[in-house]
């Protein structure tokens, strides 16, 4: 099958083929890739596509109550894990968005109800050609990371939340020659 130019990869192939821009709606799962996107920055997919299975066991599967009550210890022990990266910064903004994630929960009564606010709950189907027509942010990534910055959310900035918006779904950005796109582009959230 015929993928997107970026899927280079066994990983990226298989990623590219079963998950990215299929529409999510759990909200662990949602957590789990706000995280990975947030992680990615300044790194390669494939890196992170790479450690993602050491992410899910160092980080007790992504469950943000887990999360949400790590101590100094916890940091010491996931600075220490080689399977994940190593930064400090991107290890203190997931507690941080974990801590924040309960809070628009709260409010919204779903991470999801909330994010997929930003697309109108349903997914953007856009109509690109060629990888350079791609944006690395729109309108709606703006806003999101605006407003996840406003709540307290870190390693959110827009080029962020577009990754996660394209890989959640929430825009269809697989090019048309791509079979994939037609797949997605009837799928309805």
């Amino acid at each position: 099958m015929p993928h997107c130019p970026w899927a280079t990869t066994e990983l990226a192939i298989a990623y590219h083929d079963a998950e990215w821009g299929v529409p999510v709606h759990d909200d662990r799962v949602l957590f789990e890739f706000l995280i990975l996107e947030g992680a990615q920055a300044g790194l390669s997919w494939n890196t992170i596509l790479k450690k993602r299975e050491n992410y899910r066991k160092a980080l007790d599967g992504f469950r943000p109550e887990k999360i949400a009550r790590y101590d100094k210890r916890d940091v010491q022990r996931l600075l220490g894990d080689d399977g994940i990266v190593r930064n400090r910064l991107k290890i203190a903004a997931t507690i941080e968005n974990a801590k924040r994630f309960y809070e628009v929960r709260k409010e919204f009564g779903t991470f999801d109800a909330y994010l997929w606010s930003f697309v109108g709950g349903t997914p953007i189907q856009n109509r690109w050609r060629t990888l350079a027509e791609v944006p690395a942010r729109t309108a709606e990534s703006d806003a999101m990371s605006r407003d996840l910055l406003r709540r307290g959310f870190k390693f959110v900035g827009s080029t962020i939340c577009y990754a996660f918006m394209q890989a959640t779904g929430m825009v269809n950005d697989h090019l048309v020659s791509c079979p994939r796109h037609a797949i997605l582009s009837g799928k309805r959230s």
